[in-house]
Formats: C-alpha cells, sequence, structure tokens
C-alpha cells in the first residue's frame, strides 16, 4: 500500500510542488499513523519553499505547518491514544501528505465534534496570536494595540482573540481589506496611501499599550516610539535569512536596554516548542472558544491535499484574507 505526498523539489515558485508516492509503513515506538483530514498553507510554507528563512530545510522537503487527523495505526508503547482518535500536529514540516506520522508525546488532543477544517488554523495561525496576546503582551480590556499585517491568517486571528478580549484596535493592511478588520471592530489604516506611525500619533496621543508585529523590515524603526511607557512590540515576523536574525536580535537588544519602560518581545513557535504544557492548555482554549462560536477562522480558500501548488500559488497572490486549507478527498 502507498501514500502520496506533496514535496519540494528546488529552490522556487509553487511550480516546484512535486507529488510523489510513499509506501505505508507501521508506525515505529512511540509513534502514531495519522491519515490527514485537513492541513495549513502558511506564509512559513512558503518561505521555507524560496529558503528565506534564518535556518532554511534543504531539499527535497515536504511543507506543511500543520495537521489535523485521525489515527489511524500506533506503534509500541503508545498508551494515551486509540485508533479513531481524532489528533493535530504542529508538524513545521511534512504537512503536505495524506499521511503524516507523528511521537504520540506531541500529538495535540482534538475534540472530534470540531470541523477539521476549522480546526487547522488553530494549530498555527492562532496559537500564535493567542500567546502574543495572552502570553507575550499580556493585554487586557480596553487596551490599544495596533496590528500590522492584519488580514493574514495570524492577523485575522489576532482580530477575533482581540474583539474577545475587549482591545481597542487598530489595524494596518491594503484598502481591499478593511471590510474585515471593521467586522472585528478595528480601525483601518491602509500602508499604501496612510503613514500608520502619524495616524496612530493623531488618534492615540498617549501612546499604544501593544503592537504586534507580522511584517518585520522597517516597522519597528518606525513603530516603536508609538508604544507608551510599559507598552510591548510583539513580533512574529520571519527576518528571512540568518544575517536578518542577526541584525534584529541586536536591535531588539538595544531597545530593551533604552530605560524607557518598552520591551521588544520576540515570538517564534520553535523558541516556546520547548515547553509542551502551555501550547496544549492554549490549544485547548481555542478549541473552547471555537466551540463556542467566539472564534470562527476566515478561509478564503479550500483546495485537495495534492493541489497544493494551487493553494501556494493563491496565498502568494496577496488576494487571500484569513486562511488558506488542504482537505483530504476535496
Amino acid at each position: 500500500m502507498s501514500y502520496k505526498s506533496v514535496l519540494v523539489t528546488q529552490r522556487g515558485g509553487p511550480e516546484v510542488l512535486q507529488i510523489v508516492e510513499n509506501e505505508l509503513r507501521p508506525p515505529k515506538e512511540g509513534e502514531v499513523r495519522i491519515r490527514t483530514l485537513a492541513a495549513a498553507v502558511s506564509l512559513p510554507d512558503v518561505e521555507a519553499r524560496y529558503g528565506r528563512s534564518p535556518f532554511p530545510p534543504k531539499t527535497p522537503f515536504s511543507p506543511g505547518y500543520a495537521v489535523v487527523g485521525t489515527v489511524d495505526a500506533v506503534g509500541a508503547g503508545v498508551t494515551q491514544t486509540r485508533t479513531g482518535d481524532c489528533v493535530a500536529a504542529l508538524t513545521v514540516y511534512g504537512g503536505y501528505s495524506e499521511v503524516v506520522y507523528w511521537p504520540e508525546k506531541k500529538l495535540i488532543p482534538v475534540p472530534g465534534v470540531l470541523d477539521p477544517a476549522q480546526v487547522v488554523p488553530l494549530i498555527l495561525n492562532y496559537i500564535v496570536a493567542y500567546q502574543i496576546v495572552h502570553r507575550s503582551a499580556k493585554v487586557k480590556a480596553g487596551n490599544k494595540v495596533l496590528i500590522i499585517g492584519a488580514s493574514g491568517g495570524i492577523g485575522t486571528a489576532l482580530l477575533q482573540l482581540g474583539r474577545v478580549v475587549g482591545l481597542k484596535m487598530y489595524g494596518v493592511a491594503s484598502a481591499g481589506k478593511h471590510p474585515i478588520l471593521k467586522e472585528y471592530g478595528a480601525t483601518p489604516i491602509d500602508y499604501h496611501t496612510q503613514d500608520f506611525a502619524q495616524v496612530i500619533c493623531h488618534m492615540e496621543p498617549d501612546g499604544l499599550d501593544a503592537v504586534f508585529d507580522g511584517m518585520g523590515g522597517d516597522y519597528l524603526r518606525r513603530g516603536f516610539p508609538l508604544l507608551k511607557r510599559g507598552g510591548v512590540w510583539a513580533s512574529y515576523a520571519n527576518p528571512r535569512s540568518f544575517s536578518g536574525l542577526l541584525r534584529l536580535l541586536g536591535r531588539v537588544l538595544w531597545l530593551n536596554l533604552l530605560p524607557d519602560g518598552k520591551a521588544v518581545k520576540l515570538y517564534g513557535t520553535g523558541a516556546n516548542y520547548l515547553n509542551w504544557k502551555p501550547f496544549l492548555d492554549d490549544w485547548a482554549a481555542l478549541f473552547e472558544l471555537l466551540g463556542e462560536g467566539k472564534i470562527n477562522p476566515v478561509i478564503t480558500a479550500k483546495f485537495p491535499i495534492l493541489e497544493a501548488a494551487k493553494a501556494n500559488a493563491l496565498l502568494e497572490s496577496g488576494e487571500v484574507t484569513g486562511n488558506v486549507v488542504l482537505l483530504a478527498g476535496e
């Protein structure tokens, strides 16, 4: 028996994604075999394909940062998981596949009543947003925040979670995506025609409590002065190269040494991944919010898993608001 997955065969655009066939094997000790029901298509997948990362994977590799599926076999030593269980995995790589093998100790239990297409954005995009809001910035109701990159997968997650908390939100996005910002109560700022710093200085002369930065680049230099004393700049943007990471770390070190009470906090799932319990706690909270209808991931498009190249092309087009999802059997 066999299964299919999608590989990046060389650096380049979506056209380098190729379908390959793999032999189905039993899971190893401590491992489970997951039949994929849904996989996320995310910006890190695209950046990894082009090699735009401080630590890019070697080719060939299968992209896919997060999956949701059903356990169909368990290896020796697996004690807490049964066949038929609905689970998720923060895979980082390997999610564009009909079958995923994953260690039991890193599985995420998923309530079976939830829709896998809605769950899979929670595994990456929403966990980043949730932990930035509640663990990095630690904002509370009434706080004033700016979301840079507010229309993407993490941006829309921040909008929804910010509304749940009761934040006063501003969001940077292109004009065509302003309706989604307004839907969640954020004041939109068009980065094509407006200077976000001038807008915030005018609207919030006393400063912001937090900035959530998904774009990086020059935004930190231009926007850091917008924070009030005690404010937090929480960045989840990809530095895109090792030299870019070093420059960013140097700038962050300098800013955090300034005696102004402000702080820059860099967020990355890998840096936090070693402490697994907070992740499980936060996913459980997100599943509860989803089940209660308090969050509802924005999904622009759904594609079959083996049409990952089309999904990637759409994501790169800049026309996506929210998430793109791959599904089994579509």
